[in-house]
């Protein structure tokens, strides 16, 4: 991509109205707009990082047996009534009526329209064990929407649903899920911390919210420091095998949101407790019969009886995740994103756009890399090298290829690795390889 081409409108100034790192960062590098409080418009670069991210929750979950489908946003205030959350969810819903009076919602989350999916679809247990979600945007009414992307009231969720015949068998289901959640986090470069949490709104009495540490965190977390050693495993995954064991290791160590936090543990670990903020990225649920009883979604099982079916949700707060990263991965010139997620892997910078040499060898560079399978985003623009410089520090890119007249002469690029900041002279042939070898 050509940056003289590239919708890619980056600020100088810090907005007053971003109060946290990675609303300052989404603003100032060109990655969103704000449209009305708590609703936001994904600019070009902005929607790259968010497709990774979409592109890696489906990987794992499409891999743990899930099944992706698509539900609509605007549904029936019918379904929420049948499961009796619908006067009960308070003022965060938004209530709408279409021109023939019909009461309808924009989706806070998706329960009661993926039970009548099911009810509607699913007759027998030979039809179970089954996992269905989907990446779509809610919307709740948030009373004060606030930092950015990281609480705004319209947001890109993942949401998936689990259909089980009995307790033991959504137990396992839950463990798969909680594994893939561990794997997705992984993949990313977060640590993410299960802890024990309340379901809220949703119900259930099993229930894992997973966060990352950031001083920035709306929630109090505790955990025993411990835990920030354990590792997952990069390896592949057989989620047909028992996966009790994965979860009882990250479980074993204490770990628990403000709302679960025993008090006790602080006498019991001593200087061992973490009290630290946390980003919650992704919760999951056990709600066993809640939605299934209440909207009559039952199966016939092996004795010819009808049961209601047992039911978990496991969420993923997929825009939100954007902004966690940041708070993650950044420092005081902008983004240093992890390679996964970075919205272009290389940064080419042509220092003298005006001399034909450094513009001819930028250009096959460009084209080298591009051809290999490397997303290059070429700076073509007639601007300051300072200013260069400034912008593909704030985008955060992995690597910057810095070509040049004087370097040409010497047969010499230079290649900056963003996150330590090192600044290495090479010969092309030799910066190529780097880059090549960086990306298999």
């Amino acid at each position: 991509m050509f940056l003289s081409e590239y919708f890619l409108p980056t600020a100088k100034e810090i907005p007053s109205e971003a109060k946290i790192v990675s609303h300052r960062y989404m603003l100032r590098s060109g990655m969103i707009r704000q449209s009305s409080s708590g609703i936001y418009s994904w600019l070009p670069i902005g929607l790259r990082v968010l497709r990774k991210i979409e592109k890696i929750i489906r990987d794992e979950q499409n891999r743990a047996g899930a099944q992706e489908l698509l539900m609509p946003t605007i549904q029936s205030a019918d379904i929420w009534k049948e499961s009796g959350r619908y006067a009960d969810y308070g003022k965060e819903m938004l209530r709408v009526e279409d021109r023939h009076g019909r009461e309808l919602l924009y989706g806070p989350t998706n329960e009661e329209l993926i039970t009548e999916i099911f009810r509607d679809t699913i007759r027998s247990y030979k039809d179970l064990p089954l996992i269905l979600y989907h990446i779509q945007w809610k919307f709740r009414d948030e009373v004060r929407p606030r930092f950015g992307v990281m609480r705004g009231r319209e947001f890109l969720m993942k949401d998936g649903y689990s259909f089980d015949m009995s307790y033991e068998e959504a137990r396992s289901t839950y463990n798969k899920m909680f594994v893939c959640y561990l794997r997705i986090f992984n993949r990313m470069g977060l640590k993410a911390i299960p802890m024990t949490a309340e379901s809220g709104p949703i119900g259930g009495d099993m229930s894992h919210e997973f966060l990352i540490l950031a001083d920035t965190g709306e929630s109090q977390v505790f955990c025993d420091r411990a835990i920030l050693d354990y590792s997952v495993s990069d390896s592949s995954i057989d989620y047909k095998s028992d996966l009790q064991p994965t979860v009882d290791k990250w479980t074993s160590l204490y770990a628990a949101t403000d709302e679960k936090h025993d008090k006790s543990q602080e006498n019991i670990l001593g200087e061992k407790l973490i009290s630290a903020r946390g980003i919650e990225v992704g919760h999951i649920f056990y709600f066993g019969k809640k939605y299934s009883q209440s909207m009559n979604a039952r199966v016939s099982d092996r004795d010819g009886n009808m049961v209601s079916v047992e039911m978990g949700s496991y969420g993923i707060g997929v825009s939100r995740l954007v902004a966690a990263v940041i708070e993650a991965y950044h420092d005081d010139n902008g983004i240093l994103w992890p390679s996964v997620l970075a919205p272009f892997d290389v940064g080419l910078i042509n220092l003298n756009v005006g001399n034909q040499a450094s513009s001819q060898m930028s250009l096959e560079v460009y084209q080298k890399l591009t051809n290999a399978g490397v997303e290059v985003l070429y700076d073509d623009r007639k601007e300051r090298a300072g200013v260069k410089f400034a912008d593909m520090d704030l985008i955060g890119l992995p690597l910057q290829l810095i070509v040049g007249p004087r370097g040409i002469t010497n047969d010499e690029v230079e290649l900056k690795e963003r996150k330590t900041g090192k600044i290495m002279k090479m010969s092309l042939e030799k910066a190529l390889k780097k880059i090549l070898d960086g990306k298999r």
